[in-house]
C-alpha cells in the first residue's frame, strides 16, 4: 500500500481527505476497517454525516435525535461509495470547507481513519508523514487524548520519541508512558492496536488499566 508523505502544498487535513476518497472505493464497499464491525462505505457515511449532518451525528448524546440519525443515515448509504467517496473530497456545503476549521477539527479525525482503512487490509506498512506532518499531529494529540483516556483510570503520559518531548494526558504519580511517533501515539490512544514502533512503560498496574481501558471519542 501507498507510503507516501502529505504533499506539503495542502494540509494534514486535505490530504488525509483525498487519501481516503481515493482509497475507499479501491478497497470496496465491504471491505473490513478497524472500526469494529464497519465497512468501508460504513465509515464514509460515518464521516460526511459527522460534516454534513451534526445534528444527526449528536444522537450519540441526545438521544431525541436518534430518529433523524437513523434517517441521515439510510439516505446516505443509498448512494454507492465512488459519489459517496467525491462527495467526502469536495466539503463545499459544510463548515469543514473552511480550512482553519477544518485543519482543527479534522485532522486527527481523518488521519485515524485513514489508517482504519489502511491497516485492516493485509499487508499495511506505516507511512513515513514527514517532521511537518507529525508535528502537527502532536500538537493535536493531548487535547483529544485527554478525552479518549478518560476510563483509564490511571496518569498517562505521551512521549515524541523523535525529540523525547513530553506531554500529560492524565495527571499524577507513576504514569504509563506511551513513546512513540506522534501519528502511532494518536493511534494508540484513540484505541487501535494496529501500531508500528510504540512503547508502553511504567508501573505494571497503570499499564494494565492502559491497555484493557475503552479509548474513544
Amino acid at each position: 500500500m501507498p507510503t507516501t508523505s502529505p504533499s506539503p502544498a495542502r494540509t494534514l487535513a486535505r490530504a488525509e481527505r483525498a487519501a481516503i476518497a481515493d482509497l475507499a472505493p479501491t478497497l470496496g464497499a465491504d471491505a473490513p476497517t478497524l472500526c469494529g464491525d464497519w465497512t468501508v462505505k460504513d465509515l464514509v457515511v460515518h464521516l460526511l454525516m459527522r460534516e454534513r449532518s451534526p445534528l444527526a451525528q449528536a444522537a450519540g448524546f441526545v438521544p431525541p435525535l436518534s430518529g433523524l440519525a437513523r434517517r441521515a443515515e439510510r439516505r446516505w448509504a443509498r448512494a454507492d461509495l465512488p459519489l459517496l467517496a467525491d462527495q467526502l473530497r469536495r466539503p463545499v456545503l459544510s463548515w469543514a470547507a473552511v480550512p482553519p476549521l477544518d485543519r482543527l477539527a479534522n485532522t486527527v479525525e481523518l488521519f485515524v481513519h485513514h489508517e482504519d482503512l489502511r491497516r485492516a487490509q493485509p499487508g499495511w506498512t506505516p507511512r513515513d508523514l514527514g517532521d511537518a506532518a507529525e508535528d502537527e499531529l502532536w500538537r493535536m494529540l493531548r487535547p483529544i487524548a485527554m478525552v479518549t483516556t478518560r476510563k483509564v483510570g490511571a496518569p498517562v503520559v505521551a512521549v515524541d520519541a523523535r525529540s523525547g518531548r513530553r506531554a500529560t494526558v492524565r495527571r499524577g504519580e507513576g504514569p504509563a508512558v506511551v513513546t512513540g511517533r506522534p501519528s502511532e501515539l494518536a493511534l494508540l490512544l484513540l484505541g487501535r492496536d494496529e501500531v508500528d514502533g510504540v512503547e508502553v512503560t511504567g508501573p505494571d498496574l497503570a499499564v494494565r488499566r492502559l491497555r484493557i481501558a475503552d479509548l474513544g471519542l
